[in-house]
């Protein structure tokens, strides 16, 4: 039976009050564990970290995401060494660099692909801001010119970056269900059409937070036509901390973005059932 598996970004957890106290990493994978994640997300590239963030994954049994930000073909082989070494779920490569010219993208995506299929586990190109995979329209053509490119959907950053008008015309909900047809595991933030991350328990957001359940919901639907009756979905609660999340004047979050990742956990859970159905 194909499952969805849950993970926390690492990232997500870092508070960055203005009291300055911040959890060690040991107390955040506990929180994620007893919180009921399958797993986390954190940066693959650091050999010594990813020896830690493995020794707690196996004592609370949790799987990983890991996070890599290549600007060159050879930049990704330390990621694919830590990640073979000590195992992970899938690997996300966030493309760091910003080519113009989709042609300046083909010999990098060729030389990642060719380093890929070295190794036993998937690996994905997420859609970002500030990355070759910056603005919809350029990662639909790279769609044209790699067909069976295997995408990571941070749809955030498409309905910012393009600013979508609301109600999202069918033209603009085909775009994104383009990209959600390549997507093989997704992160899951909720913004708006002027901010990256906008606080999901707030009543006037719902219209934002509904418009994303509907999306991933699309893209579990398709994922599960596309994938093995054994295979495993992942998505990662991604609310990050500032400058993505929205400060009030004391320079601190306006909401729990802890509070808001376990409402999220639970409403992803509910997408992916009726998904199924």
């Amino acid at each position: 039976m194909q499952k969805l598996l849950v993970f926390q970004a690492l990232w997500a957890m870092e508070r960055r009050h203005t009291d300055g106290f911040e959890r060690s990493l040991e107390e955040n994978v506990k929180m994620i564990a007893e919180a009921g994640f399958d797993g986390i997300s954190g940066d693959w590239r650091d050999r010594d970290k990813c020896r830690r963030m493995t020794a707690l994954m196996k004592q609370y049994n949790l799987t990983a995401e890991g996070q890599c930000f290549p600007k060159t073909v050879d930049d990704l082989k330390p990621a694919l060494e830590n990640a073979t070494e000590f195992g992970l779920h899938h690997l996300d490569i966030q493309p760091d660099i910003r080519p113009r010219k989709l042609n300046d993208c083909i010999p990098l995506i060729e030389g990642w692909r060719r380093l890929s299929e070295e190794v036993d586990f998937p690996v994905y190109i997420e859609t970002h801001r500030d990355r070759m995979t910056t603005d919809l329209f350029f990662v639909l053509d790279l769609l044209e010119c790699f067909p069976d490119l295997k995408l990571l959907a941070d749809l955030s950053h498409f309905l910012v970056g393009r600013e979508f008008a609301w109600p999202i015309d069918e033209e603009n909900h085909g775009y994104i269900h383009e990209i959600l047809d390549h997507s093989w595991a997704f992160h899951g933030r909720v913004a708006s059409r002027e901010q990256v991350q906008i606080e999901i328990s707030f009543p006037h957001h719902k219209m934002w937070l509904d418009t994303f359940l509907d999306w991933w919901e699309y893209g579990f639907r398709s994922w599960r036509k596309r994938n093995p009756d054994d295979a495993t979905c992942a998505f990662v609660c991604e609310f990050g901390p500032k400058p993505y999340a929205i400060t009030g004047p004391d320079g601190n979050d306006t909401t729990d973005r802890w509070a808001e990742a376990l409402i999220l956990k639970d409403r992803i859970k509910e997408t992916w059932a009726k998904s199924g159905k």
